[in-house]
């Protein structure tokens, strides 16, 4: 077995925000291939993340963030389990990005269920329309449209939005990534955005 040195397991700790035992041993099971044992702690945070879901998340913080000379602003309420990872730079640095995302993606909702349902109706009578004049058959349509909606879930959801700082990767990964370096549920509330004379 390769020796593993206390440099390349800082290295990880560093890249992944998991504990040093724990990046040695990813480290151990990888044969020291940094790469593979960062996707594995990935992997294993993830795991962690899904074990969580259940617990109540009611510390946290409201994160502000205001953009073009004052003309968009946004709230948004990000809850965690404890104060202490509240606290966190990591934690802190999710909220205003997460806030920076809102004023420049727009979304309309945190989640697909919370789009106002008027609104989907709009989007499914405007693609079935669509559908309808290109002449599509009519047995394809419900298919079709799913695809669409999950587009519109794309650019409008705030969770499956790719994340404008790194679009390789949705919202909804990025906060799964804090919560399982942080090791608590970690969970978009609520936002409010604000336009100038909208």
């Amino acid at each position: 077995m390769a020796t593993i040195s206390a440099q390349v397991v800082k290295e990880l700790r560093e890249r992944t925000g998991a504990g040093m035992m724990e990046c040695k041993r990813a480290l151990e099971e990888t044969g020291g291939d940094l790469e593979a044992a960062a996707e594995l702690l990935r992997a294993r945070g993830a795991a962690k993340a899904a074990k969580r879901a259940d617990r109540v998340a009611k510390e946290g913080a409201v994160g502000a963030y205001v953009h073009h000379g004052g003309r968009i602003g946004v709230l948004v309420e990000v809850n965690c389990e404890t104060d202490f990872v509240a606290r966190t730079e990591e934690f802190q640095r999710l909220v205003r990005d997460l806030a920076m995302h809102i004023a420049a993606a727009a979304p309309i909702a945190v989640r697909r269920e919370e789009v106002p349902a008027d609104v989907l109706e709009a989007e499914v009578q405007a693609y079935r329309q669509e559908l309808r004049t290109a002449g599509k058959p009519e047995a394809m349509w419900d298919r079709i449209i799913e695809g669409k909606l999950t587009k519109f879930y794309a650019e409008k959801v705030l969770l499956e939005q790719p994340f404008i700082r790194d679009p390789e990767r949705t919202v909804g990964e990025l906060v799964q990534e804090v919560s399982a370096k942080t090791g608590e549920k970690i969970e978009v509330r609520r936002f409010a955005r604000f336009v100038l004379g909208a």
